[in-house]
């Protein structure tokens, strides 16, 4: 029934659109401005700019000139087509209190049209009751949050549910400076600023946005992050630092400060020579992070701030690896190079034996492509849905992997809107997408 319900929303705000929209002014927790990639299929493009949104139709430029077979298929699918309407008698009854249960289980790429409906549906964001629905709706699949080289402030954002690329048209962050995406938690994004300064945290899909208190430890080398969302009441989050030198702060939301807890016990060996191109993961209440010479992981439990550290050799021929998590277990993913042949492949922690087991790998076909030549590989999410970044001095190629289903996908290119210009993604972050989320 609840399914039945929802689809009619859906055809309900299709058929909303082809009227005039309503405008809706920004407030404090308004939608990011947002273009879709005008590659990809659709009915319709979203325009929000300047607080106003639009419903523009695919493919509206000049008039071409078509073939008579294009123009003939046209007619026949116009007029094959019911007009469908809404009928008032059924709809006037739909009970007030299963709105908010309803929208809150729409796909998340609805909610960027369902504000212009009316005032009421548009002031939803702000109402608790709705945050407690959007609670409850559990969204397996995550985004992905990137930075381009040639957007390096604005960033791109990808939905693996309908594979489109979204492009904001205002920063995330409200700054000059030019800050990466390294952690996520809860709905949210931290980004650190590229001298390792300043931290910023904020929800992409809405304008909430804080700049974290500065750090009350003066390093200004090169650190790992990883961020924890508290699903107790008062909710909040943290965002942890860890250098190689052992030294490491925590920000807890809730008072709004760095703590310094202490340096590490004497049983970890410094220093932890952390791979930086990993990002660290996080299970339960624990954050791993892993570290080489020697290879290895070094975890740290956010509820009682002990530190473990665990000896797990790396594979032979592994290189440009990284820490990847699933349904609570530890994976990693990396490139396997042997000769002139490169393959992306997935291991999987044996927790009785502390090895790495392999348990997938790219397709051969795929492989091809890059063999004899030297690949770089970053990953843009670690969190049972992969994205990878494969590049070499010609080529740039965008590979999914889902880790639950030990499926292979090939990404879609991120392209500028109104352009067929190609982006190269430089970095990124996977995050669960949140519009009641606050920084």
């Amino acid at each position: 029934m609840l399914r039945h319900i929802i689809s009619q929303v859906e055809e309900f705000l299709d058929l909303y659109q082809q009227q005039q929209p309503l405008e809706v002014h920004n407030d404090s927790a308004c939608l990011l401005d947002i273009e879709d990639d005008p590659s990809e299929d659709d009915c319709y493009n979203l325009v929000m700019r300047a607080g106003k949104f639009e419903m523009l139709e695919t493919g509206i430029g000049p008039p071409s000139k078509r073939a008579r077979k294009d123009r003939t298929c046209g007619k026949v699918s116009e007029t094959s087509v019911p007009n469908e309407t809404m009928e008032s008698e059924i709809w006037k009854e739909f009970p007030e209190d299963l709105y908010e249960t309803v929208i809150a289980r729409l796909p998340v790429a609805t909610f960027f049209r369902f504000r212009s409906v009316c005032q009421k549906w548009n002031s939803l964001l702000t109402s608790k009751s709705f945050s407690l629905e959007c609670g409850q709706v559990n969204r397996a699949e995550p985004w992905f949050y990137t930075r381009t080289h040639e957007n390096v402030n604005t960033g791109a954002m990808y939905d693996p549910v309908s594979r489109k690329w979204h492009h904001p048209t205002v920063p995330v962050i409200p700054t000059n400076k030019i800050v990466l995406p390294v952690a996520s938690a809860g709905g949210l994004v931290c980004f650190l600023d590229i001298s390792h300064r300043s931290f910023y945290v904020c929800n992409p899909l809405t304008r909430s946005f804080r700049e974290l208190q500065a750090r009350s430890v003066n390093v200004w080398s090169r650190v790992v992050v990883g961020m924890t969302a508290s699903d107790k009441s008062g909710g909040g989050y943290q965002v942890m630092w860890v250098g190689s030198n052992g030294v490491y702060e925590v920000y807890d939301s809730r008072n709004n400060m760095w703590t310094c807890p202490g340096g590490m016990p004497a049983c970890i060996n410094l220093p932890l020579s952390l791979n930086y191109r990993s990002q660290p993961v996080t299970i339960a209440e624990c954050m791993y992070f892993l570290r080489s010479d020697p290879d290895g992981i070094v975890s740290y439990d956010t509820e009682t701030g002990i530190w473990k550290q665990f000896m797990v050799p790396a594979p032979v021929h592994l290189r440009e690896h990284t820490l990847a998590e699933c349904g609570g277990r530890i994976m990693l993913v990396g490139l396997l190079t042997k000769n002139a042949a490169t393959c992306v492949c997935i291991w999987e922690l044996q927790k009785m034996t502390l090895l790495w087991k392999e348990v997938d790998r790219m397709p051969n076909i795929w492989c091809l492509e890059f063999y004899g030549k030297p690949i770089k590989m970053s990953c843009l999410g670690n969190k049972t849905l992969l994205m990878l970044s494969l590049r070499s001095k010609m080529t740039n190629r965008l590979v999914g992997y889902d880790i639950a289903k030990k499926e292979w996908f090939k990404v879609p290119n991120c392209v500028f809107p109104l352009s067929r210009r190609r982006q190269w993604i430089a970095c990124g972050t996977a995050f669960h997408p949140c519009l009641t989320a606050k920084a």
